[in-house]
C-alpha cells in the first residue's frame, strides 16, 4: 500500500511517499481503507519534535533518539470503510463507513490502517450519514478536544465565552458546541478568518493583529485559550471572579501559575488533556447529524502532497481543517 513514511525529525521534507506492506488486523482491530485524513498542528509539532524542552526528551525516549522508530506513519484522524475485522470485533462489520481518531495520533497517512475497536486513546464510530469522508476526516480530533474543555468549563446558556485561536480545528468546533449550549461567543483570530468565524455562529469577532481582547472592557465567564500564546495575566484580568480559564496548550510555567491561582482565588485554571471516549464521539456524531456542527475545511491535498500540506499548516493560515484525500 502507499503511505507517507516519517523518516526523521525535521522539516516536511522528512515525509516520504513509500510503498509498504498492508497491515493485518489483530483480533480486536478493524482494518480500515482510509478515504481521507487531516493535517493538524500537533502532527507538525510531532514531525519536527517542536515540543517544550521538558517534553522533548521523553518524546525522543519513546519514539527514538536519533530518528522515529516506534511510530513510522503520522496522521491522527481518519474516515473510511471497514475492510476487515478481527474475530473479537463486535460493533462493526465489513463495509461499514467509519470515522475517528487514532491511538498516539499515528497511522492515518496511508491507504490502510488498523484501529482497535475499543481503546483508551483510539475512538471510532459510524460516519455521520450527512457527511462526506472528507468532512468526517476533520470532525473527530478537534471536536473531541473542544468538547472536553467546554465540558470541563461547564459552559452553559448565558455564559460569556472567549475563544482565543478560534480559527483552527479545535476553535471552530468549540464555537459551534458553545453556541449549541447557549453561550455568547467571542472569537479571536486573524482578520482573514473573521467572516468564517461569524458564519459558524460567533457573536463577536476580534482581529488579534489589530485589537487586544483584554482591552475591550468585557469580562468573560470562560476563556478558552486554544494556542496558549496570550499573556496569562491579561487573560485573568478579564475573567470574572469565579470564572474558568481553559488552557489547551500551556507552557510549563503556566502549569505552576495555574496551580497557585486556582488555590488563591476563585478563578479556576483547567489544564487537563482530553480523554478520548467513544461516547463523546457518538455525541458529536449526533450533533453533526442534527445540523448543529459542521466541519470547516480550508484546503484539500492528495496523499502524495502531504509534505506540502504540512508546510501550509505551519504558516498559521489554516482556517478550520486541512484534509488529505487518500
Amino acid at each position: 500500500m502507499k503511505a507517507i513514511v516519517w523518516t526523521a525529525y525535521g522539516s516536511p521534507d522528512v515525509l516520504e511517499l513509500q510503498e509498504i506492506d498492508k497491515p493485518i488486523p489483530k483480533d480486536d482491530e478493524l482494518l480500515i481503507r482510509v478515504r481521507a485524513t487531516s493535517v493538524t498542528a500537533d502532527d507538525c509539532e510531532t514531525r519536527s519534535l517542536q515540543f517544550p524542552f521538558w517534553l522533548t526528551l521523553p518524546m525522543r525516549a519513546y519514539l527514538g533518539f536519533s530518528r522515529p522508530r516506534r511510530m513510522m506513519i503520522l496522521g491522527q484522524e481518519f474516515a473510511g470503510d471497514v475492510e476487515a475485522v478481527g474475530k473479537d470485533v463486535r460493533r462493526f462489520k465489513i463495509g461499514d463507513p467509519v470515522f475517528g481518531t487514532l491511538e498516539l495520533g499515528a497511522g492515518a497517512y496511508a491507504e490502510y490502517v488498523c484501529v482497535k475497536e475499543e481503546s483508551e486513546d483510539t475512538v471510532v464510530a459510524f460516519k455521520p450519514a450527512n457527511m462526506s469522508y472528507v468532512e468526517a476526516a476533520g470532525a473527530s480530533t478537534g471536536g473531541l478536544e473542544a468538547l472536553h474543555f467546554l465540558q470541563a468549563g461547564n459552559v452553559q446558556e448565558g455564559d460569556k465565552l472567549l475563544i482565543n485561536g478560534a480559527g483552527g480545528s479545535i476553535g471552530t468546533a468549540g464555537i459551534q458546541l458553545a453556541k449549541y449550549h447557549g453561550a455568547e461567543v467571542t472569537a479571536v483570530d486573524s482578520g482573514d478568518k473573521l467572516d468564517m468565524l461569524r458564519s459558524i455562529g460567533a457573536d463577536h469577532v476580534i482581529d488579534y493583529t489589530k485589537d487586544d481582547f483584554s482591552q475591550q472592557g468585557v469580562i468573560y465567564d470562560v476563556i478558552f485559550d486554544v494556542i496558549g500564546k496570550n499573556s496569562f495575566w491579561r487573560c485573568l484580568r478579564v475573567l470574572n471572579p469565579n470564572g474558568k480559564y481553559l488552557l489547551a496548550n500551556p507552557k510549563l510555567w503556566k502549569l505552576f501559575a495555574g496551580f497557585f491561582v486556582s488555590r488563591l482565588t476563585g478563578k479556576q485554571i483547567m489544564l487537563a488533556l482530553a480523554d478520548r471516549k467513544t461516547e463523546d464521539l457518538m455525541y458529536l456524531k449526533e450533533l453533526i447529524e442534527t445540523g448543529h456542527i459542521k466541519t470547516v475545511i480550508d484546503r484539500e491535498y492528495p496523499l502524495e502532497q502531504t509534505a506540502e500540506a504540512h508546510r501550509y499548516v505551519e504558516t498559521g493560515r489554516k482556517a478550520g481543517n486541512l484534509i488529505i484525500t487518500v
